[in-house]
C-alpha cells in the first residue's frame, strides 16, 4: 500500500493519468491525496472531477479557491473568470452529483496513519493546529448545509485579514476560507496579504511566507499546493509544497509519502 500526494490539477487530467500509470496506482490498495484546485484553467476540469470522484474512498482532496469559485458560479453568485474552462461542468448531465460531491470535501485533512495535514494554501500563523481544525470543521459544515449559497456569497473579499475571537459569523467564514485557500505571504503579526502572488525572491521585505511564521507551533508535517511560483520548493523539511504549475506550462508533481520520492511529468501551457 502506498500513499501518493499530487499537486493542483487545474483540469490537467492527462498528466494525472500519466503519473498514476507510472507508479502503478491501484485504488484497492493505494491512496491518492490531492491538494485541491481540481478545476479551472486546464483542458479537462470535468474529467478531473469525474476521475477523482470515481476513486471513492481511495482519494482524499481538499477544497481550493478555484473549486469554491466553481461552486459559486454554479450557484449563480458569480460569473466565470475570463480564463476559466468550466463550461463543460456547468452543462454536464451529472453536474448536480459532481457539485454536491465537491461541496462535501474538507478544507483541512489529516492522514490517520502518517499524521500529515493537508490544506490547499496552508495554515495561518495565528492558529494552532487545533484552532485550524476547529475552524475548518465549522466552515465545512456551513458549506455542506442547506444555506450553502449564502455562505458561498459571504466568502468574497480580503477582510478581515486577521483572526479575532469577536468576528461575526460571515467574517469568520471569510477569513477561514481565505486562509486555507488563498494565503501565501503574511505580515510578521500574522495578517494575511493577498496582493503578492510571485516567488519569494521578489517578495516585499515586510512580508514572509506563512510557513516561516509557524515556528511557535509544534506542527506535524504539512502539505499544500496553491503557490505555483514556489515551483515545489520549501526549505522547511516537514513542509511540502506540491503545486509545480502544470497548467502554466510547468509540471504535475506526485509525492510518494512512504519513500519521499517525487515524480513529475511535464505539461505544455494550455492556451
Amino acid at each position: 500500500m502506498a500513499t501518493y500526494i499530487v499537486g493542483d490539477l487545474q483540469g490537467c487530467l492527462n498528466e494525472l493519468n500519466r503519473l498514476l500509470a507510472e507508479v502503478g496506482f491501484t485504488p484497492s490498495r493505494d491512496q491518492l491525496w490531492l491538494t485541491g484546485d481540481l478545476v479551472a484553467r486546464g483542458p479537462d476540469s470535468l474529467g478531473c472531477l469525474r476521475r477523482v470522484m470515481a476513486l471513492g474512498n481511495a482519494a482524499t482532496t481538499v477544497l481550493g479557491n478555484h473549486d469554491l469559485h466553481l461552486l459559486a458560479v454554479a450557484a449563480g453568485l458569480r460569473p466565470p473568470k475570463k480564463a476559466d474552462r468550466i463550461h463543460d461542468i456547468l452543462h454536464a448531465a451529472d453536474k448536480p452529483d459532481l457539485l454536491y460531491w465537491l461541496r462535501q470535501q474538507p478544507l483541512l485533512a489529516r492522514h490517520e496513519q502518517h499524521g500529515f495535514v493537508m490544506t490547499h494554501a496552508g495554515i495561518p500563523p495565528q492558529w494552532s493546529l487545533e484552532q485550524a481544525e476547529n475552524a475548518a470543521r465549522m466552515a465545512e459544515a456551513e458549506l455542506r448545509s442547506a444555506h450553502y449559497r449564502d455562505r458561498l456569497s459571504d466568502m468574497y473579499g480580503n477582510q478581515p485579514d486577521a483572526w479575532r475571537e469577536d468576528l461575526g459569523d460571515s467574517e469568520r467564514l471569510r477569513f477561514t476560507i481565505n486562509a486555507f485557500t488563498r494565503m501565501r505571504l503574511c505580515h510578521n503579526d500574522g495578517r494575511l496579504d493577498f496582493d503578492f502572488k510571485e516567488g519569494l525572491k521578489s517578495a516585499p521585505m515586510e512580508l514572509k511566507p506563512w510557513f516561516e511564521l509557524r515556528d511557535q507551533h509544534e506542527d506535524p508535517p504539512l502539505v499544500f499546493g496553491h503557490w505555483a511560483a514556489l515551483e515545489g520548493h520549501c526549505e522547511k523539511p516537514d513542509i511540502h509544497a506540491l503545486d509545480t504549475g502544470c497548467v502554466w506550462g510547468g509540471s504535475l508533481t506526485l509525492l510518494c509519502w512512504e519513500t519521499g520520492e517525487r515524480i513529475s511529468t511535464p505539461c505544455p501551457a494550455h492556451a
